[in-house]
């Protein structure tokens, strides 16, 4: 049901959150190994070790500011650039010969963490301005482009960009499966809307219509009145048009099937005994057949296999007339259960079916069909001219969707 189902979607992004938290804290040991090993080089350490130190305090406390795109505020980008920035600045002022001989930057490949954020968060064209600022401050501390600074600030930029496309193209797809979902979900409430109409009003709708026409008169006339209002309900129905704001069941035909396996209290338990609820349709015409043992099924389930196997038997009381015979059987499988329900009517006629449910009668379709469909299970029909039909019913004892799981 629309109100129990909870779809739990991760961010398609979070990893490259998760991915860019743990670059840093590497890229960070990668700077502070490099200027040690380099040290001896430097005509100033204490700007290296300064730097580096401050370099060290600034990746270790901002690290919940990479977890997710929320915590990552365009103020804090700007401050982990400028932290960038002001370490490739300080190079030559660490190591005089730094200009002149082509070398790591104090924050080394670190720099490139400060870009890709800028990526994770705005796209390509943040991750373009990032990296054409770093390109800009790298030919700036070399005094002039040489070979391999314009190796590492073409590496960094299409890198950049190329990540922060595709952290765009992954942005548009979530929204396109959210939208999907919601509109799955819409459309499975739309039919177990329908399903309940067709339950309960139509089917009073069809009996009044019937019944005023056989009587005569003032009923009569009722009669044709209620028949054109079942015709407008169904074209409602299957135009898709039902709202998604669930009615009250109460006073619906069926709410005694429905309603079974509720508490004293009218609190629902989470299973059911299918037998309990399928007992009720025994009787002179419908011969009942059940295991010695209880058939348990997750009470969503229950109920509505149950609805289902009252919905064929309504089909066999309006279609194989009033003297048809139905036989329920009911059989519990280690993975599924199996309720089948045959009839010695008249049977369908090739395509009739189809004729049906193109003019709106969605029993088959909707009361039976719909209702397996949403449990994770099937419902096969099998009609022969003459010889009745049978509704093979199959669930799951651990269904998709409503019906939950079963101990």
């Amino acid at each position: 049901m629309a109100g129990r189902e909870r779809v739990v979607r991760m961010s398609v992004e979070q990893p490259l959150w998760r991915a860019l938290t743990a670059y840093r804290v590497l890229t960070l040991v990668y700077a502070a190994l490099l200027s040690g090993f380099g040290h001896t080089k430097y005509e100033r350490p204490w700007v290296a070790v300064a730097f580096l130190a401050c370099l060290a305090a600034w990746t270790l406390a901002t690290l919940p500011r990479v977890a997710n795109a929320a915590s990552c505020t365009k103020r804090f980008l700007g401050l982990d650039l400028t932290v960038a920035l002001a370490g490739i600045l300080l190079t030559p002022l660490a190591d005089f010969d730094a200009q002149s001989i082509d070398g790591p930057t104090l924050p080394s490949i670190w720099t490139a963490g400060s870009v890709l954020a800028f990526a994770l968060k705005g796209g390509w064209r943040w991750a373009a301005f990032a990296s054409t600022l770093v390109a800009v401050v790298n030919i700036i501390e070399r005094g002039e482009p040489s070979e391999d600074t314009f190796h590492n600030v073409v590496l960094v930029w299409v890198a950049s960009i190329a990540i922060g496309y595709v952290v765009e193209v992954a942005r548009a797809s979530e929204r396109t499966l959210a939208r999907a979902l919601e509109i799955e979900a819409a459309t499975r409430e739309r039919e177990r809307l329908a399903r309940d109409i067709h339950d309960s009003v139509l089917q009073v709708l069809a009996m009044v219509q019937r019944r005023g026409t056989a009587l005569g008169g003032e009923a009569a006339e009722l009669g044709r009145m209620a028949g054109e209002q079942e015709v407008a309900l169904r074209t409602l129905v299957s135009s898709g048009l039902v709202p998604t704001a669930r009615p009250s069941r109460d006073g619906a035909d069926g709410a005694d099937v429905r309603a079974a396996g509720a508490d004293s209290d009218g609190a629902q338990s989470d299973e059911d005994d299918l037998r309990a609820l399928l007992a009720p349709h025994a009787g002179s015409r419908v011969s009942f057949a059940e295991p010695g043992a209880p058939v348990v099924l997750a009470a969503d389930a229950a109920r509505e296999l149950a609805a289902a196997v009252s919905a064929a038997l309504d089909n066999v009381r309006v279609h194989a007339g009033p003297d048809a015979r139905a036989w329920i059987l009911v059989e519990d499988e280690p993975d599924e259960v199996i309720v089948t329900v045959r009839d010695d009517g008249p049977g369908i006629p090739e395509g009739r079916l189809d004729q049906a449910e193109g003019e709106g009668r969605l029993g088959i379709a909707l009361s039976i069909r719909g209702r397996l469909r949403d449990l994770g299970g099937t419902a096969e029909l099998i009609s022969v001219p003459g010889q009745g039909t049978e509704v093979e019913l199959k669930v799951p004892k651990v269904s998709r969707g409503k019906a939950g799981t079963t101990r």
